[in-house]
């Protein structure tokens, strides 16, 4: 949709296919986003007005490119929720939403409460996340986290390095216009398995879903 032009909760709930109460939790999101926002950097200002679209719609896309047999999500960077809470609410897949920011964090506690998302939020960072849970590192790591996803969060070098901390078995990434110079840049160091899928919301962007990757 266009600035003069944005997509509208109605015309979302037709494209998106979703139920009239799973509709109404992301409603309530919506409602709590627009009302943190005013305080609290949430997303760019600028988007606010096309929410549906640029922040919804892009992050329900990720629905479809889940394994069959996904069991969990763990979301990384979660900030404002963008797309892990989304994929909570929509797919009642239990979720864990990984934010370092404290207030971010209080963001998305009570919008899972209001929503009565499958959520759980830790407040800290990745390697911290890591270094906690699996102090003997890679031993203990290997397949810790089911599906991993990502958007907005750092070039895809580094999202590798924190999917191999978490010992994620499979990865969805959302990137941008420079993805394809972020994946040469990546595979210099990083074996990558992986499927690209052109964004529904900009065709300059691509999922990327990663199922193999090891260390050069």
């Amino acid at each position: 949709m266009t600035a003069d032009s944005p997509l509208t909760p109605e015309k979302f709930e037709e494209i998106a296919i979703v139920s009239r109460e799973t509709m109404e939790r992301l409603r309530v999101y919506a409602a709590h986003l627009e009302e943190w926002q005013q305080t609290l950097n949430l997303v760019s200002r600028n988007s606010i007005p096309d929410l549906w679209d640029r922040h919804m719609r892009d992050s329900i896309q990720l629905v479809e490119h889940l394994p069959d047999d996904a069991r969990s999500i763990t979301d990384i960077g979660s900030g404002a929720g963008f797309p892990g809470l989304v994929l909570a609410i929509v797919t009642g897949l239990p979720t864990e939403l990984i934010e370092s920011h404290t207030r971010k964090s209080a963001f998305l506690r009570e919008v899972a409460t209001a929503t009565n998302a499958p959520v759980t939020v830790t407040t800290a960072r990745v390697e911290d996340v890591a270094r906690e849970r699996w102090p003997q590192r890679h031993e203990s790591v290997e397949s810790s986290v089911d599906v991993l996803t990502a958007r907005a969060l750092a070039p895809l070098e580094k999202l590798c390095a924190m999917a191999d901390l978490l010992g994620a078995e499979r990865c969805l990434f959302m990137k941008g216009g420079r993805w394809q110079e972020e994946l040469t840049e990546a595979e210099k160091r990083w074996r990558i398995k992986h499927q690209t899928f052109e964004s529904v919301t900009s065709s300059e962007s691509r999922i990327l879903r990663i199922t193999g990757l090891k260390k050069r």
